[in-house]
C-alpha cells in the first residue's frame, strides 16, 4: 500500500461526539491514524513533510458512520454500484458504509458476503461492511447461517425492507445471533397492516385519495421484537423508527434494560407528510412520512438520546420505477450524500446540539457495530471529514454522485459542505 504524506488540520472546531464537545485546535494524521488532537496542536509539532490545512473555523469531525443502505450489488447495478455508493458517500461525508443483504442474489451465503468485501477493496472510496440475511432467501421462513455469515464478515442482520412475519422464526433468529454475538438490524413492518398503504394513514392521506399505512405496523412488530429480545437477551437494533408510538415502546425497554437500540432517517427527521405535496414521488418512502408532530417528537427523541442512530436509508430508484402514478411507485429515496446537509437543518432550528448530532451518526453507530471509527482520538483511524456547517447552497441533482436521482431534496436550500474526506488517512474527496 503506498505511503502518504503526514496531513494536518489547524484553526479548526473540533467535534469530539464520544464527549459531547467543542473546542478549537489542530489534528494530526500519520500512517492512516490520528497523532494528535487538540488545543494544543501547534504548527511546531508538524512534521516538516506534513500537508498543513488551515480550516478557517470550520468543523473536524469523525467520517459519518452509516448504518443502513442499498448498494445494488450483486444483480441491481442499474440502481447503483459499489463504487458509485462509496464516491456519493464520501462526498457526503460518510466514511463507512453497511449495505442492505437485499440484493440478487441476496447475502444469504458466506460467498456473497466475501464477494461484496473483494468489491469493496477494489472500488470503494470508504469502508464498506455488508448486513446480511436473518432468513435463507429472505423468506422469512428458515434461519441463515449467521455464524458462517458473521464469520465471513457480515456485520449485522436484517431481511432487507421487511419484517420477519412469524414470530417463531423470529425468536430462533435472535436466540441464534445471540449464540454469535450477532447485532439483529430489522426494520419493522406488519405487511398484513401496511400491504395496501402508500401514506401515513390520516386526514392528508384522505385529501389526496391514497391508502393509508396506521403508525401500529410498524409499533405492533417493534412491541413483538422487544419482547424476543427479552426473552432471548439478543443484541437489537430497530433500524428506522418513525413515530411517537413506537418510542414510547423503546423508552420501556430501556427503562427495563434490554440490549435495544434504534435509528431513525434523515427523511423522518427532517421531512413530514406535507411535502409530499402533489403526488411527489420522491417523497414516497416506508415507512411513510408522518405528520409534524411525529417528526418533532422524533427530533427530540435524538436530542434526549433515545433514539440512538440517524442512518441515511440510502435506496436509489430509477426513473421506471419512480416516475408513476404516486400509489405505484416505488418507495425511497436516496441520502447519503445529502445526510449531514440535511441534518444540520436540526442544529440551525435550534433542535439539536452539532456534537449530539455528529454523535448520532459517528461515535453512536460505531459503538453498536463495534467498530474501531467514530472518534477523534490518539490512536484512533484516521476517517475524519472537514465541513463548513454554514454555507449555503441549492440541491442540483445532477451533481450528485449516485446512479440514481430520487433525492427528496431536488432543488432545495441546505447548508454545510463537505470539503474534506479522510479514510484512514487518505483523501477520498476534496
Amino acid at each position: 500500500m503506498p505511503s502518504h504524506p503526514p496531513i494536518a488540520f489547524v484553526n479548526a472546531r473540533l467535534i469530539d461526539p464520544v464527549q459531547e464537545t467543542e473546542t478549537r485546535g489542530g489534528l494530526i494524521v500519520i500512517d492512516g491514524v490520528i497523532a494528535g488532537v487538540g488545543s494544543a496542536v501547534t504548527r511546531d509539532q508538524l512534521p516538516a513533510e506534513a500537508r498543513v490545512i488551515d480550516c478557517e473555523g470550520d468543523v473536524v469531525s469523525p467520517g459519518l458512520v452509516d448504518m443502513r443502505a442499498f448498494v445494488g450489488e450483486p444483480g441491481a447495478e442499474h440502481r447503483e454500484t459499489i463504487a458509485s455508493a462509496s464516491a456519493a458517500a464520501a462526498a457526503g461525508g460518510v466514511t463507512t458504509l453497511i449495505t442492505r443483504p437485499d440484493t440478487n442474489p441476496p447475502v444469504d451465503d458466506p460467498a456473497v458476503v466475501d464477494f461484496i468485501l473483494r468489491r469493496a477493496r477494489d472500488d470503494a472510496k470508504v469502508r464498506v461492511h455488508p448486513a446480511a440475511a436473518l432468513t435463507k432467501g429472505l423468506g422469512g421462513e428458515e434461519i441463515a447461517e449467521i455464524g458462517l455469515l458473521a464469520e465471513a464478515g457480515a456485520i449485522a442482520f436484517c431481511d432487507g425492507a421487511h419484517s420477519v412475519a412469524d414470530a417463531r422464526t423470529m425468536r430462533g433468529a435472535m436466540t441464534y445471533a445471540r449464540d454469535f454475538d450477532a447485532l439483529v438490524a430489522p426494520v419493522c413492518e406488519d405487511r398484513s397492516l401496511s400491504r395496501e398503504g402508500v401514506m401515513a394513514e390520516g386526514l392528508r392521506a384522505s385529501w389526496l385519495g391514497l391508502p393509508g399505512v396506521p403508525r401500529e405496523a410498524e409499533t405492533i412488530v417493534l412491541e413483538r421484537d422487544l419482547r424476543l429480545v427479552a426473552l432471548t437477551g439478543a443484541r437489537y437494533h430497530a433500524a428506522l423508527i418513525s413515530n411517537r408510538l413506537s418510542l414510547e415502546a423503546m423508552a420501556r425497554a430501556r427503562h427495563a434494560g434490554w440490549p435495544a437500540t434504534c435509528g431513525a432517517s434523515i427523511n423522518h427527521l427532517t421531512l413530514n407528510e406535507l411535502d409530499v405535496g402533489d403526488y411527489r414521488t420522491f417523497l414516497k418512502l416506508m415507512p411513510p412520512l408522518r405528520a409534524e408532530d411525529e417528526r418533532m417528537a422524533l427530533v427530540e427523541a435524538v436530542s434526549a438520546g433515545l433514539i440512538d442512530i440517524i442512518c441515511s436509508d440510502h435506496d436509489p430508484q430509477d426513473v421506471e420505477t419512480k416516475r408513476l402514478p404516486f400509489a405505484e411507485a416505488a418507495a425511497g429515496a436516496i441520502g447519503v450524500e445529502t445526510m449531514l446537509s440535511a441534518s444540520l437543518r436540526l442544529v440551525a432550528g435550534g433542535h439539536v446540539t452539532l456534537p449530539r448530532l455528529i454523535r448520532a451518526m459517528t461515535a453512536r453507530p460505531a459503538e453498536i457495530l463495534r467498530l474501531p471509527v467514530g472518534r477523534l482520538a490518539v490512536g484512533a483511524p484516521a476517517d475524519v471529514i472537514r465541513f463548513d456547517p454554514d454555507e449555503p447552497y441549492v440541491l442540483d441533482p445532477g451533481s450528485l454522485h449516485s446512479r440514481c436521482r430520487n433525492t427528496p431534496f431536488d432543488a432545495a436550500r441546505l447548508e454545510g459542505r463537505v470539503k474534506m474526506t479522510l479514510v484512514a488517512g487518505r483523501v477520498a474527496h476534496e
